[in-house]
């Protein structure tokens, strides 16, 4: 018996429990397999616009307005000849990227402060205060007063859709902060001198990890969605680009007409949320320990 044919059933073992092990993590967290492969799914769609689109999405053809579904445009025309499919697949573009941006803005900017209300009291008795006064507003109504004073553009939204997201990722992180800090591998490291920077960065913080990235794919969800009410109330992504926002709000005069031009990228809104809420959901069971050991 040569070496490669002691070595050839090890490796084989090796893939069948590999694959066996994948499997398994599959079997016990169906949540995150279904949100990441729609998430999949959809940022792929999204990075293939330019491929996937049967026609230019900003071409105007008066002449094939309202269009059902056919052949020709696979989700019908709207009301100035635009074909839906073409709009609804580069629409995609703007939610993915707003719903990303807000979510690593809202992480960055909440974990700090989150991180030094609390550490420091003082600090805690000041921020808390202001985020108190931002969570009293909606967040609709603020990210439309913003947009309201400030001149429309991505960069806008998502400045606006940020700012009302934050207060609620500091108050996560400050109450996890507020936990850990008692713990005594904490009080050990400070008796014996470890400053509060190296404290926060390396023994609190990794410990805040796993909230902290549940909380951002809900921050994501919810950025998505208040894009779209942006855009349905025009006061977000300017009109003539397209988003599924922009797309619902030019079809809603239409839609006992033709329904299609609100039902496909009311659809994929729909999907989206569901999929990154999902993806949330058993990225929380998988990564709780408390949760984790139920299965």
């Amino acid at each position: 018996m040569t070496s490669a044919d002691i070595a050839a059933p090890s490796a084989l073992d090796f893939s069948r429990k590999r694959r066996h092990w994948f499997l398994r993590g599959v079997a016990r967290h169906v949540t995150v397999a279904i949100g990441g492969v729609l998430i999949a799914v959809l940022i792929a769609t999204a990075i293939l616009a330019p491929w996937l689109a049967t026609h230019d999405p900003l071409a105007l053809d008066v002449t094939q307005r309202l269009r059902a579904p056919s052949a020709a445009h696979w989700f019908g025309t709207d009301n100035l000849g635009r074909d839906v499919f073409s709009r609804t697949v580069y629409g995609g573009r703007i939610s993915l990227l707003v719903g990303i941006s807000v979510a690593l803005l809202t992480t960055l900017v909440g974990s700090m402060l989150g991180l030094l209300a609390g550490m420091y009291r003082w600090f805690d008795a000041v921020i808390m205060r202001i985020m108190d006064g931002l969570m009293a507003i909606p967040a609709i109504l603020l990210a439309v007063s913003m947009m309201a004073l400030a001149r429309p553009g991505l960069l806008t939204v998502i400045i606006a859709i940020t700012i009302p997201e934050v207060p609620r990722m500091v108050r996560l992180v400050r109450s996890v902060v507020m936990v850990i800090r008692e713990l005594p591998y904490v009080e050990a490291a400070t008796s014996i001198g470890v400053r509060t920077p190296r404290l926060l960065f390396r023994y609190i913080l990794p410990n805040a990890l796993t909230p902290m990235i549940v909380q951002a794919t809900y921050v994501c969800a919810s950025a998505v969605l208040i894009e779209s009410y942006l855009g349905f109330l025009g006061v977000g992504i300017p009109p003539e680009t397209p988003s599924w926002g922009n797309i619902l709000s030019d079809g809603r005069s239409y839609v006992q007409l033709a329904f299609w031009i609100i039902f496909f990228p009311g659809m994929f809104l729909g999907f989206m949320v569901l999929a990154i809420n999902m993806l949330g959901d058993g990225l929380r069971d998988m990564l709780d320990p408390k949760l984790a050991r139920r299965f």
